[in-house]
């Protein structure tokens, strides 16, 4: 059976450290292009530990909110912080919906869609749940040329090891992260009235210790890889990234520009 997910997910604290603090950040700029409406019941695909719905929830005009998650312990973090009776969170999978057709008013889908082994069939899945007229949105990084934090870490630990260059190559190939991919698929998907768009914000490190240690966790791709690693190479990669972070200058805050690609269409009748 093939796995709903390529991301490694391991614990909503873990994810938080490695991305949620980003993805919130994305999310109102997000937001803003997907647009909004009074009365609407909204989707939000891949919902990881809430990000987006609970940025959705600050907004009393809306009916509902539903957010759907393949990683268990992401939905146990966000149910644990919600409040709000409007919000419900539960875990799925993209590329199945658990919803009836024409369910929402809106569906979103934020840095998801690359992690998803068979995307074009996640699509098809959102604009099943979405009502005729409804907006189908999505937002993924731009991995190759728009995600300089993380080409920092990939980039060294490639020159280092060719193991970390196979897998540098497939993370930033990856399906829905190259120009062009999101309109495409909305356009095989059948969506109308397309529009795309780049968002784009600032990851901002305190120190190296606080770009670093995200990797140290269970979570994401980077981290899968170093757990490969024996103690030996652990420190020479560490040591290197670290060189690499703190370019001739001493230690302290760094903020690295991160683009994504955003495409949103309607759903026909």
């Amino acid at each position: 059976m093939t796995a709903a997910s390529m991301f490694n997910a391991s614990s909503g604290d873990g994810y938080e450290q490695l991305m949620g603090r980003w993805s919130r950040r994305l999310a109102a700029p997000f937001l803003a292009f997907a647009g909004v409406a009074s009365g609407e019941r909204v989707l939000d695909v891949g919902c990881g530990t809430g990000s987006l719905t609970f940025l959705l929830a600050q907004r009393p005009e809306l009916e509902a909110i539903a957010g759907i998650d393949y990683a268990a312990p992401y939905i146990e973090h966000a149910t644990r912080r919600n409040t709000d009776p409007r919000v419900s969170f539960r875990v799925g999978d993209a590329a199945a919906l658990p919803f009836p057709d024409a369910s929402f008013d809106r569906v979103l889908c934020q840095l998801v869609l690359h992690f998803v082994p068979e995307p074009e069939r996640a699509v098809a899945e959102m604009r099943r749940v979405a009502r005729p007229g409804a907006t189908v949105a999505a937002a993924v990084w731009d991995a190759r040329g728009g995600l300089l934090a993380h080409r920092l870490f990939h980039d060294t630990a490639a020159a280092l090891d060719p193991a970390a260059a196979a897998r540098r190559a497939r993370a930033f190939t990856r399906p829905m992260t190259r120009p062009g991919d999101l309109e495409a698929a909305w356009r095989r998907a059948g969506l109308a009235a397309i529009e795309t768009g780049e968002l784009a914000i600032r990851m901002e490190f305190a120190s190296f210790d606080d770009y670093w240690a995200p990797y140290l966790g269970k979570d994401g791709p980077a981290a899968e890889y170093i757990a490969t690693l024996d103690a030996a190479e652990l420190t020479r990669l560490r040591d290197a990234v670290r060189s690499a972070y703190l370019d001739g200058e001493a230690d302290g805050v760094r903020s690295f520009v991160a683009v994504a690609w955003a495409v949103k269409g309607i759903a026909p009748p």
